[in-house]
């Protein structure tokens, strides 16, 4: 197959993957959060890094950090007392560098989490869990929270970067868990709080990484996260 070929077969699929995506469904807050007790929010990688300085900070996260924080303080106001950010800390030779190039190293500023966030009143209370990889259940602490909280939580809504690398790995894992385990568990994902970063071809090439097609990537894996059972919406109004 070549080429042009490839384009013309994908063309109706990404059509329709354009109309599926403006289409998302807003949500109540109190129709996806009926029990705010048994309702947990989880942000992944809400951090200077991805938002406001190196290599891989984006405006596209930045712009959806005011829409997350509203949603904690919402979340809060509501009852939810349990918010979980998992966060790349990532040691000085980290392999992942060699995808992605270096960023949010333990210690910088890149691996702070966003003053947005931090400022929050209720800030101390936050569970906040270090990663090493795009994953946050792997080598983390993750699922002995997540253990430890298995007839308390039933509800969890995901927001944070990358839509298709860190959020995906995030929400599926808690999706596939509950699969697996058999649990009457809900994953919700609101657009507009995740977003993930852009990378032409010609900037990657500059800088020896991978290229990364921001608005394609965004689309595509918010439809592999409903394909997979995930509740994911326009936003919870």
């Amino acid at each position: 197959m070549d080429a042009k070929t490839f384009i013309e077969q994908s063309t109706p699929f990404l059509n329709w993957l354009w109309d599926w995506q403006r289409q998302l469904p807003t949500v109540s807050f109190d129709e996806a959060i009926p029990d705010p007790e048994r309702t947990a929010v989880l942000s992944v990688d809400l951090i200077v890094g991805f938002a406001y300085e190196g290599i891989l900070s984006s405006p596209r996260v930045a712009g959806i950090v005011p829409a997350a924080v509203q949603l904690f303080e919402r979340a809060k106001t509501a009852g939810v007392t349990e918010f979980v950010l998992t966060q790349d800390c990532h040691s000085d030779e980290a392999p992942e560098f060699g995808s992605f190039g270096p960023h949010c190293a333990c210690g910088s500023k890149e691996a702070e989490m966003v003053p947005e966030l931090a400022s929050l009143h209720f800030s101390d209370s936050f569970t906040v869990m270090h990663k090493n990889s795009i994953s946050s259940s792997i080598d983390t602490t993750l699922d002995a929270w997540l253990n430890a909280h298995q007839q308390d939580i039933d509800t969890f809504v995901v927001v944070g970067d990358c839509t298709d690398l860190c959020t995906y790995q995030l929400a599926m894992h808690l999706r596939l868990r509950a699969n697996a385990h058999g649990y009457a568990q809900r994953v919700i994902v609101p657009a507009d709080c995740v977003q993930t970063y852009d990378m032409p071809v010609d900037t990657a090439a500059e800088l020896g990484i991978m290229p990364h097609d921001g608005d394609l990537m965004h689309a595509m894996f918010l439809y592999q996260m409903a394909l997979n059972g995930i509740e994911v919406v326009s936003s919870l109004a």
